[in-house]
């Protein structure tokens, strides 16, 4: 009985998900316009890359012109094809709405660009905190504000796409990402309310999660990093942008609402899948069936945390 009343209830879930799960989808990416910000290097040049190199149409928005015409000519070698590029700030949002009017009806819309500054917040100034929730969150505002309309007046009524690309520090706090982590958990929730207010206009959203990647940004980042942060986030492993961009527009193309990139990642999507949208039966199902399983592995992985915390503050403290 007791195994029944265990089985039962996971069971009902799936065949209610079942009668109303929404139908799977699929997004075209040849012949029609991709925009991607933070464009110019990284995830962002290399979906750029691979985009391009399925016959998409590409445009490319990221502050240094400099580098957005060196990304253009990279572009240009690996593919033969052009690509269009604006130079713009995603805080400023007359100047990418002139970018995105100049550009044209957009697609797939890949809002990519993102700043990250580790510090612990005691010691980060309010500035730096302010400039990362103004490029990571306002900026991702910004830019879908400035190209829904048109998505939403597009003629060929094939399905759409907007994608977040967020972080791995948009599912769980880590120790020196307090403000990065704040901004980047905050496309989520943008995310899942967008999803509801679009879905009848045939346009699918998308949360990319990567781990640390291999970009100009991360080597930066990682001179900057509080040992901590480099005990806690560093067993995670890191990825090539190449990688990444992979797994985010394979997440595109099939609409999924969570797309994650490694095996952390998918655990990740497990533990914290929440109310968010689900199109895949089978993933429906591992969500229901091993969530508790996963908070078990989480709690595991939090109190090693914090037990990592405690021993390195009392070394310090006999130092």
């Amino acid at each position: 009985m007791v195994l029944l009343s265990l089985i039962l209830p996971p069971i009902l879930l799936l065949l209610l998900y079942f009668i109303v799960r929404p139908r799977p989808v699929t997004i075209p990416i040849k012949n029609r316009h991709v925009f991607i910000t933070g464009g110019s290097s990284g995830i962002g040049l290399a979906l750029a890359q691979q985009a391009a190199s399925q016959g998409a149409r590409v445009s490319l928005l990221a502050r240094s012109l400099n580098k957005l015409q060196e990304a253009k000519e990279s572009i240009r070698r690996s593919s033969g094809l052009d690509v269009a590029i604006f130079s713009a700030d995603v805080r400023d949002h007359d100047a990418v709405q002139k970018a995105v009017n100049d550009a044209g009806p957009i697609d797939v819309l890949v809002v990519n660009q993102g700043v990250f500054v580790p510090q612990e917040l005691e010691k980060q100034g309010l500035d730096e905190i302010k400039f990362m929730i103004d490029v990571n969150l306002m900026g991702s505002f910004n830019v879908i504000k400035a190209a829904l309309p048109l998505m939403k007046e597009r003629k060929d009524r094939l399905p759409a796409s907007i994608s977040l690309i967020s972080s791995q520090a948009g599912q769980v706090g880590i120790y020196g990402y307090t403000a990065y982590s704040a901004s980047k958990f905050g496309l989520r929730g943008l995310a899942e309310a967008l999803q509801q207010e679009v879905i009848a206009d045939n346009i699918h959203v998308s949360v990319v999660y990567p781990p640390d990647t291999d970009t100009p940004g991360f080597e930066k980042e990682n001179e900057v990093r509080p040992e901590l942060t480099k005990l806690l986030a560093g067993s995670s492993g890191s990825m090539k942008a190449d990688e990444v961009a992979k797994k985010a527009l394979d997440g595109i193309k099939s609409g999924s609402f969570t797309v994650p990139c490694n095996f952390e990642g998918h655990m990740l999507a497990i533990a914290t899948a929440g109310l968010s949208p689900q199109r895949s039966f089978l993933m429906a199902f591992i969500e229901v069936a091993s969530v508790g399983v996963l908070r078990l592995v989480g709690l595991f992985f939090q109190w090693n945390w914090y037990q990592t915390i405690e021993n390195w503050h009392a070394k310090k403290n006999r130092t």
